[in-house]
């Protein structure tokens, strides 16, 4: 078994089982059919494309995934991203009842000896993807991430939840010339993310996903206190439609964002990964070593791993959704009223969404 296929009135998810990557999410709403998720064009290509020490995880690189620990396996032996993004998930148990449909997976591997688990859920009639993970057992530290990916064929518009702050890190992701390029400055920081500082001296709206320059770069936001769900709305002009992406804060307090759009110019890139944005949910920072030592965050007071521990379950949860949004512009506000999601737009129009309000409220990990 490659992969399984979960599904719910109006919605669908496909999990690759090799990576235990999200392989394709579908939502079919107003008449028409959304595609939220990425998924890079070099996956169906003959293997000998792939260069022999790119990880497992970027070449099956698709949907969404979770890292463990976040970028750098630099404390315990891992492929970049831990093993849960570049090994195999066993599927445990599915359920369909009272209009649910989930599945469960296990990895097969331990991450600090912990056990990793996967519970994915979906509701008839809502249009996203209920997701928790779970390290049960182990010991140490672990820091974590979603790594949420969509694209977009003419660029688009985002919007967020109220952020503390906005920075990059020391080092650029492509600072070889010959090999790709970036736009933004490194390190350096905001509090406007319309106006980010970039390395010609001046500034990129990070608002604003635009397909002109061809750059791949790196941002972390940090989460400002607020209540109500932490958020990122992107706004797919061509698609015409809206990819929500949810979390609770006091889980995840930072959302790294990975902007991809012809940056890399070395096999399997080559150039064509054009358009693709990662909204990377997490609480670390970049590197296992670094979220356990003294990091920039947690001199803010921000979290960067969870501890494990025996009997001790540490788990996260986090929402992907899609919805129709013809004029290209992302949402002013999102709250949860009950059962809906209320989305404001700029112009005071409003609308609801079928959605379980309870879902990222913090809980008590089994």
């Amino acid at each position: 078994m490659d992969s399984v296929t979960i599904k719910a009135k109006g919605i669908y998810v496909t999990v690759d089982l090799a990576v235990g990557h999200l392989a394709d999410m579908v939502v079919e709403t107003g008449g028409r059919t959304l595609s939220p998720l990425h998924r890079a064009p070099w996956i169906d290509e003959p293997q000998g494309t792939i260069p022999a020490d790119f990880p497992a995880g970027s070449a099956r690189l698709s949907g969404d995934f979770l890292c463990a620990p976040f970028s750098r396996s630099d404390v315990e032996e891992a492929p970049l991203h831990g093993w849960p993004a570049n090994s195999r998930w066993d599927l445990i148990d599915t359920w369909q009842r009272d209009g649910e449909s989930g599945a469960l997976f296990r990895l097969q591997r331990k991450v600090m000896g912990a056990t990793v688990e996967k519970r994915l859920t979906l509701r008839d009639g809502h249009p996203f993807l209920y997701q928790e993970h779970g390290f049960i057992g182990g010991s140490g530290g672990i820091s974590v991430a979603h790594h949420a990916m969509t694209v977009m064929a003419k660029g688009g518009r985002l919007a967020f939840s109220p952020k503390r702050i906005a920075a990059t890190g020391s080092d650029p992701l492509e600072p070889d010339p010959t090999r790709g390029r970036f736009l933004l400055a490194y390190p350096a920081q905001t509090q406007d993310l319309t106006r980010f500082p970039t390395n010609d001296g001046g500034t990129l709206d990070l608002t604003k996903y635009a397909m002109d320059r061809r750059h791949e770069d790196f941002v972390t936001l940090v989460e400002a206190e607020h209540e109500g769900p932490g958020w990122t709305a992107v706004a797919r002009a061509a698609e015409k439609d809206l990819v929500l992406v949810l979390k609770n804060p006091a889980e995840l307090p930072v959302t790294m964002l990975w902007i991809s759009n012809g940056g890399r110019d070395y096999a399997p890139w080559n150039g064509r990964h054009r358009g693709v944005i990662g909204i990377e949910d997490g609480r670390a920072a970049v590197g296992h070593a670094a979220s356990l030592g003294d990091n920039w965050l947690k001199r803010q007071g921000i979290p960067t791993a969870f501890e494990l521990a025996d009997g001790r379950r540490a788990a996260f949860r986090q929402i992907i959704g899609s919805a129709l949004q013809a004029d290209g512009n992302p949402p002013r506000d999102i709250s949860v009223d009950g059962d809906k999601l209320a989305i404001e737009m700029a112009d005071g129009s409003a609308s609801e969404l079928p959605f379980d309000g309870a879902f990222l409220r913090e809980f008590t990990p089994l």
